[in-house]
């Protein structure tokens, strides 16, 4: 008679078995693919506690034991200002998932509740140095967060329709604040359906915000509220009744873009304008108009 498994172990057998094509396939083609972790690496896992961030945790964890080239990690969560419920939920999940957490603590809802134009912008620079400072202090060279492929493709159409620009979420960037630094995001390429799936498969609960803004969202009885981004998920769900493969070519999109076809493009912060290159380019000899 078999032994019944543990829920860790339960949620690391799904991790490679029953969700291998949708979670671990994608999660090791973005690790390759963008070259997000090398030999001597000390990573720090950021743990907000919600779904993403305890897959990440786990697939990071499986790699750690099947790679040959070694890496360390250390899972970091901070407490932004948690309730006791939220917190303790938490410690839970980190204990049932056998991720060793180092926590810290903050007082970032306190600050961002009392802003009024972009508090949710505000609250994620502010988590993010934080994590950064205590990476460093760590000892860690870069820390990954639990950003997936829906996370790009509504990143990528929260630019184009409300910040009036071309701009994607890359997999991975030098900070410019943190000297050394680099943050990776090795769920590039893993659809939140797929996590989704994985959660509900172990039975496990996880935190979703537990700010002020997420709770006014779920009050809304629309699940949208003033979330701009529940917006851009609504709207991908409704395009995706007509085109089920709409997320995949925004994504393939930002993979190819064309800058012999834009009017203005920006390089490492320097603007470049269509005119001032135009004469001088042969990119702009023939074409597909010409």
């Amino acid at each position: 008679m078999s032994r019944e498994l543990t829920p860790r172990e339960a949620a690391e057998r799904s991790l490679i078995k029953t969700y291998r094509k949708s979670l671990w396939n994608p999660f090791i083609a973005a690790v390759k693919r963008y070259e997000l972790v090398s030999p001597g690496d000390h990573i720090a896992v950021c743990i907000s506690g919600g779904k993403d961030s305890f897959v990440l945790a786990k697939l990071m964890q499986e790699l750690q034991k099947h790679t040959d080239r070694p890496f360390r990690l250390t899972f970091l969560a901070m407490d932004p200002g948690y309730n006791p419920v939220n917190r303790a939920l938490l410690e839970e999940n980190a204990g049932r998932l056998g991720i060793p957490l180092t926590i810290f603590q903050s007082d970032i809802f306190e600050v961002t509740v009392q802003v009024d134009k972009n508090p949710c912008y505000l609250c994620a620079r502010m988590r993010r140095g934080c994590l950064y400072a205590r990476a460093r202090e760590l000892g860690c060279n870069k820390i990954a967060l639990g950003h997936h492929f829906s996370d790009v493709v509504e990143t990528t159409l929260l630019g184009l329709f409300y910040g009036a620009q071309l701009q994607a979420m890359p997999p991975k960037l030098h900070s410019k604040n943190f000297p050394g630094m680099e943050l990776i995001r090795p769920l590039y390429c893993v659809h939140e359906d797929a996590v989704v799936n994985w959660r509900n498969y172990n039975n496990l609960r996880f935190l979703q915000c537990a700010c002020r803004f997420t709770e006014s969202r779920d009050a809304s009885g629309d699940g949208i509220g003033q979330s701009k981004r529940q917006e851009i998920k609504q709207l991908l769900r409704e395009l995706k009744k007509a085109n089920p493969n709409i997320e995949k070519s925004i994504f393939r999109a930002i993979h190819g873009v064309q800058l012999d076809t834009f009017p203005g493009f920006k390089h490492r912060g320097e603007a470049h304008i269509f005119t001032d290159i135009y004469n001088s380019s042969p990119l702009f000899d023939g074409g597909a108009d010409a």
